[in-house]
């Protein structure tokens, strides 16, 4: 085994294997580790490429802390931007719709910041579904495994209020662009949006109309580049589209209105 580690000790075995915010990592790991024997092990799994938050087995997101685990999406600071604008348009008790949930972030997030909103989450992952279920089901949350709206409720249908669809959007080619802790340790299923990075978006602006309630708002998290793309997809089934900015976290969100 490994020299038991020092809180100097783990900042420079994490500034030798790379890690940029090595003295904010090593405060998480000092604090996640139960005893010395664990924070080595700990600090072996980072230094090894593994994402920080599946090595504590959370992710700061919104001012909640969600659980996250090997094989799960983490959560981004710039998706805080798309859950933001999910909750500015759901009302109270507001019907709610996560897709592509991941760990359930988004729908964490409306549980918590919308009074009374009732929130379904699905995820086509088994893995995502486990940990969303831990994010989301205590908060009064359900969650639902299958690809994008088939494992929903029927009688959602026509009433969802809020739909938030954090769809996979980076372009099959730019995968190996990725940083190693995303291409290496997220599922490919949570990032490739094939060829243009908006094959799954098209596939729920498809299905969109039919779930959405007289009102009823998408929101999904594209890219700059893809934006104007992006609209023409939800604009082709019916749906009326802005797109939404925050520099501040390099953020873009499509958000598309069904027709009151």
């Amino acid at each position: 085994m490994s020299e038991v580690p020092s809180g100097a000790g783990v900042v420079e075995r994490l500034r030798a294997a790379g890690c940029v915010f090595a003295e904010e990592e090593a405060a998480m790991l000092l604090a996640a580790a139960p005893g010395p024997a664990e924070l080595d092990l700990m600090v072996r799994r980072r230094t090894s490429g593994l994402p920080l938050e599946h090595v504590v087995g959370w992710a700061e997101f919104a001012g909640l802390r969600i659980a996250v685990g090997p094989g799960v999406f983490v959560p981004r600071r710039r998706t805080e931007f798309l859950a933001e604008r999910a909750v500015a348009l759901a009302a109270p008790g507001a019907l709610c719709v996560d897709l592509c949930c991941g760990s359930g972030a988004a729908g964490a997030v409306l549980l918590d910041r919308v009074r009374g909103a009732e929130v379904h989450a699905s995820d086509v992952e088994p893995a995502a579904v486990d940990c969303a279920r831990r994010n989301v089901e205590p908060r009064g949350g359900r969650v639902y495994r299958g690809d994008l709206f088939a494992p929903l409720p029927p009688e959602l249908r026509g009433r969802v209020e809020v739909l938030v669809a954090n769809v996979p959007y980076v372009p099959t080619g730019d995968i190996g662009l990725l940083p190693p802790e995303a291409r290496d340790h997220e599922p490919l299923v949570t990032l490739d949006g094939g060829p243009d990075g908006l094959d799954v978006l098209r596939r729920v602006a498809a299905g969109a109309p039919e779930w959405l309630a007289p009102g009823g708002h998408l929101l999904v998290e594209t890219s700059e580049r893809q934006a104007e793309r992006a609209v023409e997809a939800v604009s082709a089934h019916g749906l009326a589209a802005e797109v939404v900015a925050c520099e501040e976290r390099y953020a873009t969100v499509l958000v598309a209105t069904r027709a009151g």
